[in-house]
């Protein structure tokens, strides 16, 4: 189960990586990366999920994203670890569907995977300080 969701948030992240980089239209893209994808009917919907919350919430998705990472402009973050922050603060602060722990974790495997080799450092320290948003 868990490998599928990691799945389906890979094709999430990839989803809002070409929406941001290349500005091709939400639903075309969610539906030729599904196509593709070959996830379950749970986990697709789960994808879309994701991706629509994150287009929804984007200004005040990156607004915690300025927040917690001051010393980036926003704009200037590589787009992938632009998009996977997204996905997680998505997760964290909005979709509190999942524990804390497992959004931080899985957005760190998906900068392992997809980012540059500062990536899950990066992502690992923003996402710790806006956890403590949600404990407090």
């Amino acid at each position: 189960m868990a490998g599928a969701r990691r799945k389906a948030r890979a094709l999430a992240l990839q989803a809002l990586y070409e929406i941001d980089s290349v500005g091709h239209g939400v639903e075309a893209v969610v539906t030729r990366l599904l196509a593709e994808g070959g996830l379950s009917e749970e986990n697709a919907a789960f994808a879309r999920e994701l991706v629509s919350g994150v287009i929804q919430n984007k200004e005040k998705i990156d607004l915690n994203i300025k927040n917690f990472a001051p010393a980036w402009p926003i704009e200037q973050i590589p787009l992938v670890d632009r998009n996977i922050l997204r996905l997680a603060i998505f997760e964290i602060l909005l979709d509190n569907k999942v524990p804390i722990k497992v959004a931080i974790n899985e957005a760190v495997e998906l900068a392992k995977t997809f980012g540059s080799d500062n990536s899950s450092r990066f992502v690992n320290g923003v996402l710790g300080s806006v956890s403590a948003l949600v404990n407090k």
